[in-house]
């Protein structure tokens, strides 16, 4: 039986709404070279043969909700490796009400974080005994509310739309939440 993994790795997550009410979310599910809470540093690169193979296969990267395989919240539109990390842009379908809520969570700040499930194809200790992954197969990454790898930022990218500050988002998100409910 094959064991997903998972890494919780960023915080402080930011959101847009655009005009047609979508939620946008970007930022870092991965950040290359930092050891997290549970000793492992992914480095860079890991994610490449799998990111070929998922495009080569015409696959995605899921959107969950904390790891939950049956809380599918969103599509990940772009996810690439940078010299930095794993970076990650998508919409959450406020059509599905766990992503409302979701959405709600990240504009009051209660949840600011995202997570990566993967499995590991290749990893090596060093003399720290640190695991160094270094080839992983990524499944999904999820909006979790405690991050394994605080120091990685998450940047909000608005695509060219202006980002909303909190009280600005919460009033957005409200009207949104009121056209959906009618």
């Amino acid at each position: 039986m094959m064991t997903l993994e998972r890494k919780d790795s960023a915080r402080s997550l930011q959101v847009n709404v655009v005009s047609d009410d979508s939620v946008i979310v970007a930022g870092y599910a991965s950040v290359f070279g930092i050891e997290d809470k549970g000793g492992d540093v992914v480095m860079a690169g890991a994610y490449a043969r799998a990111l070929n193979a998922l495009k080569a296969n015409g696959g995605g990267v899921k959107m969950l909700w904390q790891h939950d395989a049956t809380q599918p919240i969103g599509e990940w539109d772009t996810v690439n490796e940078d010299a930095h990390g794993l970076f990650v842009s998508g919409r959450l379908l406020t059509d599905v009400a766990k992503a409302r809520e979701a959405a709600a969570l990240l504009g009051a700040g209660a949840i600011d974080g995202l997570s990566i499930g993967y499995r590991t194809v290749t990893a090596s200790k060093n003399a720290k005994g640190q695991r160094m992954l270094s080839d992983l197969e990524l499944w999904e990454v999820s909006l979790v509310t405690f991050p394994m790898l605080p120091e990685a930022r998450v940047t909000a990218k608005s695509e060219g739309l202006p980002l909303l500050g909190s009280c600005a988002y919460a009033e957005a998100l409200r009207r949104a939440q009121q056209q959906l409910a009618t």
